[in-house]
């Protein structure tokens, strides 16, 4: 069962792509959180997913929001990727222990050693304010992010 709105985000410290920590809870009083959990760099829906992040970058930015992006793909696929694509924003490893993010928030297939889509986010309190979770190749809405980080002004 995914994390549900209204209650509050799992704690978790993961390496981004340069093998440094970030830790959700660094960011309260500060920023909200974007959480987006994907299957795997490279893949074809995570690419158009993420560069339309990419592309719209501003958009979370100028609402004081951190996007961070989590799979179970390694800090050196995660690297290349990021290199390739030119992401701005964080990819972090949830790679070891393989998926216990994922599966904290209730969105880790363990028949295929992967994250669903699943979005978070999570406001400077630590508290859930959306969440959705979206099946293997079953694309997100960004529309639908874009109007709960706008609820936060709300």
């Amino acid at each position: 069962m995914a994390v549900e709105v209204g209650s509050e985000a799992p704690d978790f410290t993961l390496n981004d792509y340069n093998k440094q920590p970030v830790t959700l809870s660094s960011f309260r009083g500060s920023r909200a959180v974007l959480l987006v959990f994907y299957p795997f760099a490279f893949s074809g829906t995570c690419h158009g997913e993420l560069c339309q992040l990419r592309d719209e970058i501003a958009t979370y930015e100028d609402e004081n929001v951190q996007v961070l992006g989590v799979s179970v793909d390694s800090p050196f696929a995660l690297k290349a990727w990021a290199n390739q694509e030119g992401y701005r924003f964080p990819l972090l490893s949830d790679f070891w222990p393989h998926g216990a993010v994922a599966q904290a928030y209730g969105v880790f297939n363990s028949s295929a050693g992967m994250a669903l889509r699943g979005t978070f986010l999570v406001d400077v309190d630590g508290v859930v304010r959306f969440a959705e979770v979206n099946g293997p190749g079953e694309a997100r809405d960004q529309e639908a992010w874009k109007k709960a980080v706008a609820s936060l002004r709300a």
